[in-house]
């Protein structure tokens, strides 16, 4: 049975999502943020004849992501998706996206290697602090000064409010290092909650690379976030990307996925005939 969830089923919520706190890093920091009844979300949950949750469905806006710990009742929230004319997107781990292929239509998906960090016994512990600073909301100019220039990094319109958000509301950290006023490096947790963070943005100056820096910020920042009894976690697609993650203990637990709508795309291919 599928039950429009409130503020009383959050006990049960949390109990069912923390057993995996970096897959449903989203879910938790979303409910913790805006709860369960606003206007811009929804929390679902199908539900057994013992009160049991056996399956979860968030919107957020018009971007939906979906759990379960195996077979998820993809018909039944997939009415509930195809009824929202302002559906953009599905995203979750691959195993249960691919549970709503026959009754959603995808336009395109893209997939990202999902890795985890639960501890930090491969980090190490007395790297130099002197030189690394926690971003404050004063900082966002210059941290959004070096992302532009990341040729790998697509900077969206809204990036920088993201990032001054992030700071403002505890939601997110970042760490950096400078060199005559200038940022040359810098790694940043987002969608921080009560069990989990994830990792983005790590990145050196064009001219600054293969000196460290990076990995200074991030191994800073990952101390900090798991000595807080949170668990880490980080999307990447390039397999260079992921040694350098796996040295620092980071492990592949799957494949996240995005699919995204068909009217989405029809929508993104008017604007660009527009543009």
């Amino acid at each position: 049975m599928i039950v429009k969830l409130d503020q009383t089923w959050h006990e049960k919520v949390m109990d069912y999502l923390s057993e995996e706190p970096a897959l449903n890093l989203f879910i938790i920091a979303d409910i913790e943020n805006f709860g369960y009844e606003t206007d811009s979300q929804d929390v679902w949950a199908d539900v057994d004849d013992n009160g049991t949750i056996t399956g979860i469905l968030l919107r957020y806006k018009g971007n939906y992501l979906p759990y379960g710990k195996g077979e998820i009742n993809a018909q039944a929230f997939s009415e509930i998706i195809n009824g929202d004319t302002s559906y953009e997107m599905l995203s979750g781990k691959k195993e249960i996206t691919e549970q709503f292929i026959p009754f959603l239509n995808f336009e395109r998906t893209k997939e990202l290697y999902f890795a985890e960090l639960k501890d930090a016994k491969s980090l190490n512990k007395k790297i130099p602090r002197q030189n690394i600073l926690q971003a404050e909301p004063k900082d966002v100019d210059s941290l959004m000064e070096l992302k532009y220039l990341i040729k790998e990094f697509s900077i969206g319109k809204t990036a920088r409010e993201s990032l001054e958000q992030a700071l403002t509301t505890k939601t997110g950290r970042t760490y950096f290092i400078k060199e005559e006023d200038v940022v040359v490096s810098c790694a940043s947790s987002t969608a921080e909650n009560s069990v989990s963070a994830m990792i983005v943005g790590v990145c050196s100056h064009p001219e600054k690379r293969n000196k460290g820096y990076a990995s200074l910020c991030m191994e800073a920042l990952c101390n900090d976030i798991l000595a807080e009894g949170k668990t880490l976690c980080l999307f990447y697609d390039n397999p260079k990307a992921g040694s350098i993650y796996k040295r620092l203990g980071f492990e592949d637990i799957g494949f996240w996925s995005m699919n995204y709508a068909v009217q989405t795309a029809e929508i993104q291919n008017q604007q660009e005939k527009v543009l």
